[in-house]
């Protein structure tokens, strides 16, 4: 509830939850939304110019735009967040086990991060899905891959950083399990930087599954996504501009809202980012009000 309290106060967090929260909504239920058939191909459309019954006209195959941005919701963003949780899932066992235990099962698990993370991202991503074949299946494994050792290595520090508080260790010296004490001490006090690289994670991935399917490594035709869409239409970018517009916008708008939210959050679960927020509001109100006062005094 204090959460959401301290979201509500922010109007761009609050626009930025609903469109998120629509997103999802539409893209789980997108037959119900999508006024056609996504693959439907009807050539006497092709490039045919918005109408009542095509929102967002058609494209080079005569095939509903509006009906495709709908059903692109599920590879661009739905299954993106799918792997996401799995990532975050493997990262936060592995980050816990070796934040908490230290020692050799710390020093394993690291070694393993710091090999994983030797490499770029996108070079790993590039390498694995080189090995396994294009498609959404073989992205989608490749960002579990790549993405957990960060996660496993950001939530070992947050844990660390908790483990050494003196109501764990006087659990510890009170014959406590160490299952219990994860469970009833450090998962909560974590989980909010947990959920704070979450959701500041998706925006890149969302943009890195475009990118990929732009460049014909990801979902393949005649299945929508917004970066495919994107490339299908670069041809006749400069002749039929709307073709590329609704996926570029959607790219864009899904994206933004996740990064601002992010932010949010992050205030939000921070007080002292939440204090400082409101001291600089504070100071810049008092400026405004000093300026407005000389801007009087001068005019008198």
């Amino acid at each position: 509830m204090r959460l959401l309290k301290n979201l509500s106060k922010d109007k761009l967090a609050a626009i930025s939850l609903i469109v998120i929260v629509v997103t999802i909504i539409t893209g789980i239920f997108a037959p119900l939304f999508a006024p056609h058939d996504p693959n439907e191909v009807n050539m006497s459309l092709r490039y045919a110019s918005p109408t009542w019954e095509y929102l967002l006209g058609n494209d080079h195959l005569g095939r509903c735009i509006l009906s495709r941005i709908i059903y692109g919701i599920r590879p661009s963003v739905l299954w993106v967040l799918v792997a996401l949780c799995i990532s975050v899932l493997i990262g936060a066992v592995l980050g816990f086990l070796a934040g908490y235990f230290r020692g050799k099962v710390d020093a394993f698990i690291m070694r393993i991060c710091d090999i994983m993370l030797s490499f770029p991202g996108y070079v790993m991503t590039l390498a694995i899905v080189g090995i396994l074949g294009v498609g959404l299946e073989n992205i989608l494994i490749a960002f579990i891959l790549v993405k957990w050792a960060w996660f496993a290595r950001v939530i070992r520090t947050s844990v660390m950083q908790y483990a050494e508080l003196e109501y764990v260790k006087f659990s510890k010296a009170s014959g406590i399990s160490n299952l219990r004490i994860i469970y009833k001490h450090l998962i909560p006090v974590t989980f909010s930087d947990i959920a704070v690289i979450s959701s500041s994670s998706i925006g890149s991935m969302v943009l890195q599954i475009s990118g990929f399917s732009f460049l014909g490594l990801g979902i393949q035709a005649p299945n929508a996504e917004w970066g495919m869409m994107l490339n299908e239409a670069r041809e006749v970018m400069f002749t039929s501009p709307e073709l590329t517009l609704a996926p570029g916008l959607a790219i864009v708008i899904v994206v933004s809202s996740f990064n601002f939210f992010a932010d949010a959050l992050q205030v939000a679960l921070d007080p002292k980012l939440m204090t400082s927020k409101s001291e600089f509001e504070g100071r810049l109100e008092a400026l405004k009000i000093t300026y407005q006062e000389k801007e009087v005094a001068n005019k008198l």
